[in-house]
């Protein structure tokens, strides 16, 4: 772990957006000092990494735990389908959606079926059609969307994503936070 600790703590300066110098100053040790940690060339005491961690906006438990390990990569078999908001056919793309701050499916419309007619909600949705066409609602105010277009709004107001064409429509649909 110690070689891994000053690797650990220049990431988390850059992530931070700082400087060498603005983390010196923010913890009371020296450029040369900091530098010389993150390039794993002195070891550090407990004392000066609390000074550090507490720069950084990060607790010693946050900076020792292990990561879990998480998939990167969703195939066609992770996915699930389900009924919801009326839709038939919702593909939930990342299984498992405790702890994500964003639901990723692609909803499938059958000619005449619609999706999201709701009470408005906190959040924010967003949807890139995939094929066919469809007719998003917003408010009093409609659009009607062809493959490769897209669209984003506040899920505050009504919202509704109806297929009034004659063929199946496939939309990618983002919502944040998650609401399956």
């Amino acid at each position: 772990m110690a070689q891994e600790i000053g690797e650990r703590i220049k990431t988390l300066r850059l992530s931070s957006q700082l400087t060498l110098e603005e983390l010196a100053a923010r913890s009371n040790l020296t450029k040369g000092f900091i530098s010389q940690v993150e390039r794993d060339l002195t070891s550090i005491s407990l004392e000066n990494l609390t000074l550090i961690l507490s720069a950084l906006d990060t607790s010693l438990a946050e900076f020792f735990a292990e990561e879990e390990e998480k998939p990167v990569v969703f195939r066609r078999p992770d996915r699930r389908s389900m009924e919801w908001g009326g839709v038939q056919n919702l593909e939930v793309l990342v299984p498992g959606g405790t702890n994500r701050t964003m639901d990723p499916t692609v909803v499938h419309l059958a000619p005449g079926e619609s999706f999201g007619c709701e009470r408005p909600h906190e959040g924010e949705e967003l949807g890139y059609v995939l094929s066919g066409s469809v007719r998003l609602k917003v408010a009093k105010k409609s659009w009607v969307l062809k493959p490769g277009e897209c669209f984003y709004y506040r899920a505050n107001r009504h919202h509704e994503l109806r297929n009034e064409g004659n063929h199946a429509a496939q939309v990618l649909w983002i919502a944040s936070p998650p609401r399956l």
